[in-house]
């Protein structure tokens, strides 16, 4: 079949790349590729199978396609560029084809209405006309043209895979030779005869050969070097490529073992020689480690390792590539120590969790204490926890709880410039750290556990308030532990088992069906009322406690034999005294309040879980009656009490039967203290909504109700109120007044 010429054989290479680039599917791509890469016809597109694709060549791989015969026509071959054959092979697989079904299972008349519809959207889109009008017989003539003009094809061999009858059909596209063309042409009849001279260079051969290219890319880069070692391991031949990246001449280093390259331990370790070993016994080998310069100085390396062998399989000597890895090994060594600094972190996290758990599931204060350390030791954060109460007698401890090491072995890890009880700064908590200590000691943990030789340890206090029931302490041998977050952390952990200790007290003290009443002396001068009395000569006696915040409290007591005026005059000039004033003065003294900041001994005992009753302070002396659980620690609430105020002593104590007062005894009790009017009058208002936000009734509403004046009403409530706030409060001297009648 002869090839009919059209002005479109003329279609350039930038043409045919435009319809390529119009081609809005993997079909019409490969379409047009088919027929302008490969020669194809369109009726011969219809009859393609992935089964017509052989393989000619292993490598480089290099592929033909048997064109089974249309028209009438013959079978040929036609060759099949590699990367037209990788994508008719993912078209294939793609459309989940089989290697015998049809790749394009439609007519040849709708392959070519699919090249025109490409060759219309190039035309439109690159504002080229020409391109309109082309077709899958122009795409051939293109195949035809390239083979033939821009590659130099053999005639025969275009002939032959494009299917074309006769030379006469090829010789439009091959123009009239030029006198340069001509000469060129029979240069190499002139030239003398050899292998580099006989034979032209085809399109499928290297321009350059493989030592070439391997001499660039070494060239390319200071970070690769390829060395060459004789049979026992030293240095045969050197080039630039290892001279830069060791520092070594090859007058320097030719005859020298591969040993130079690596670091003194490795040496020791035989490493060169397992490595060589290693390659000839497998075939080659890859390993990664740090190498030296000539210098001194070390880098990160990867180095494959590979035996030379001649003809007859005979050893002789190694092939060693050389990558510098440094850049690559520090970006991981920064990854990964952010990684283990994130799990650390993490680590930490996991075990605040945990003691908060923990701590919501203990009943008393050696629960919260054990299962805090084993909280803590539970994950990957600490290595081992414990608890040393602040309970001291004769300077030595009466309770430690721990957890990952046995308690006797805890005093040969405390250091020797850490002393007991809490560290506070300035009335914060502080967190004393020791680093450099050796973990490793016997009772520490199982003989299953690892732990390193050192660690570090960090001790923090457990307060509540003014008072410390302890310090918790915690080892570890993760690197950079104890940063200024973790710090925090613990020291938040501290003030929780603190809380928590100061709440289980109150809880078992008020769920106690017996009660120990105490009897405290103190005679510390630390004390305002105890320094006052003493110089004053005067009588404080307390009515009531009210606690303000941790660490402030609110007095109010009775004052007798001195004036209100030499007290305050004594409380300007004490830090502990915020402030005072007089509330009110009556036939037996004054009472006053004040506003006491800081540490107190009834203060103390309250964070102790200790109810205050009753203090009296008299003579330089104040008597504390109190109340504590039955099974309350009296030795580690007086040592607490002597740890702020050192003069103080438990001069009595009893057990007792705690009254348990049932809701309707406490109504009756109450309706006993009040008048018929009282009640009434009380009634009225808490049904009348008077006592609602917004009020519901106005107090002259109420009254209008009741039939009484508003004054009067007014002072019924208040004498009423004042009834349920005094029975509320218990205050024991409203037993012995009878409501009057006028009331």
């Amino acid at each position: 079949m002869d090839l009919e010429v059209t002005d479109s054989a003329d279609l350039s290479r930038e043409h045919y790349e435009s319809l390529l680039d119009a081609a809005e599917t993997y079909r019409e791509a490969l379409v047009v590729r088919l027929c302008g890469d490969v020669g194809l016809r369109p009726t011969e597109l219809t009859e393609l199978t992935i089964d017509s694709i052989e393989q000619v060549r292993i490598d480089p791989p290099r592929y033909l396609i048997r064109v089974p015969a249309v028209d009438d026509g013959a079978d040929r071959t036609a060759y099949l560029p590699t990367h037209v054959e990788r994508e008719l092979r993912r078209y294939a697989r793609s459309n989940d084809l089989s290697t015998d079904d049809r790749i394009f299972p439609v007519t040849a008349r709708r392959l070519q209405m699919l090249v025109s519809d490409v060759a219309d959207r190039a035309s439109e889109l690159y504002e080229l006309p020409a391109l309109a009008d082309c077709s899958t017989s122009d795409l051939r003539q293109y195949f035809a043209h390239t083979a033939l003009v821009d590659h130099a094809v053999n005639p025969r061999v275009v002939k032959t895979v494009g299917g074309w009858g006769s030379f006469e059909a090829l010789e439009p596209y091959l123009a009239e030779p030029t006198d340069a063309e001509i000469v060129d042409a029979f240069d190499a009849v002139e030239r003398p005869s050899g292998p580099a001279h006989s034979r032209s260079r085809t399109r499928d051969e290297p321009m350059v050969s493989d030592d070439s290219v391997i001499r660039l890319l070494l060239a390319a880069s200071d970070r690769y070097a390829l060395l060459r070692l004789d049979v026992d391991g030293y240095v045969e031949r050197w080039n630039r490529s290892a001279a830069s990246m060791f520092g070594y001449r090859a007058g320097e280093i030719v005859g020298t073992h591969v040993s130079t390259f690596y670091t003194d331990a490795a040496v020791d370790d035989g490493v060169p020689e397992q490595a060589l070993s290693a390659a000839l016994e497998e075939s080659g080998s890859e390993t990664e480690g740090w190498r030296v310069h000539k210098d001194g100085s070390q880098f990160r390396a990867t180095e494959v390792i590979s035996p030379l062998r001649d003809d007859r399989g005979r050893h002789r000597g190694f092939a060693v590539f050389v990558r510098d890895v440094s850049a690559s090994h520090e970006a991981f060594e920064t990854v990964q120590s952010r990684r283990d600094e994130l799990e650390g972190r993490y680590a930490v996290a996991r075990a605040h969790r945990a003691v908060a758990r923990s701590l919501l599931e203990s009943t008393d204060h050696e629960e919260v204490e054990t299962r805090t350390c084993a909280a803590l030791t539970g994950g990957q954060a600490y290595t081992y926890a414990w608890i040393d109460r602040a309970t001291v007698t004769e300077r030595r401890t009466d309770w430690r709880a721990s957890s990952g090491i046995d308690p006797t072995a805890v005093d040969s890890l405390v250091p020797e410039q850490w002393t007991d009880g809490a560290a506070t700064d300035d009335g914060e908590t502080t967190v004393s750290v020791a680093t450099g200590v050796d973990l490793a000691v016997e009772g520490g943990v199982d003989s299953s556990a690892e732990v390193g030789n050192e660690g570090a340890l960090a001790r923090v206090p457990l307060p509540y308030g003014d008072t410390v029931y302890g310090t918790l302490t915690v080892a570890t041998d993760r690197p950079q532990a104890f940063d200024a977050d973790e710090r925090q952390w613990l020291t938040t952990i501290g003030k929780q088992i603190g809380y928590a200790i100061a709440a289980i007290r109150r809880r078992n003290l008020l769920l106690s069906d017996r009660v120990v009443e105490l009897e405290f002396a103190c005679r510390d001068d630390d004390s305002f009322f105890v320094d006052a009395s003493e110089q004053l000569g005067c009588r404080f006696e307390l009515d009531s406690l009210v606690p303000i915040s941790e660490s402030t409290q609110l007095y109010y007591v009775r004052l007798q034999n001195a004036s209100p005026a030499d007290v305050f005059d004594l409380a300007a000039d004490d830090p502990g005294i915020d402030d005072c004033r007089l509330v009110e003065t009556d036939e037996d003294g004054w009472r006053v309040e004040f506003i006491v900041e800081g540490s107190s001994p009834t203060l103390t005992l309250t964070e102790y879980g200790v109810t205050v009753v009753d203090a009296v302070t008299e003579g330089g002396v104040t008597t504390i009656t109190a109340e504590s659980a039955a099974d309350a620690d009296l030795r580690t609430i007086l040592a607490g009490l002597r740890s702020g105020f050192p003069n103080s002593e438990l001069v009595g104590k009893r057990e007792a039967e705690r009254t348990v007062q049932t809701a309707r005894e406490f109504r009756e009790g109450l309706e006993d203290r009040l008048t018929d009017r009282q009640e009434a009058s009380l009634r009225a208002a808490y049904f009348g909504g008077y006592y609602d936000w917004p009020r519901e009734s106005t107090a002259e509403e109420i009254a209008d109700a009741m039939g009484v004046s508003s004054p009067t009403l007014h002072n019924h409530l208040r004498k009423g109120q004042h009834e349920l706030l005094r029975t509320f409060f218990d205050d024991p001297s409203s037993e012995d007044i009878e409501p009057s009648a006028s009331d």
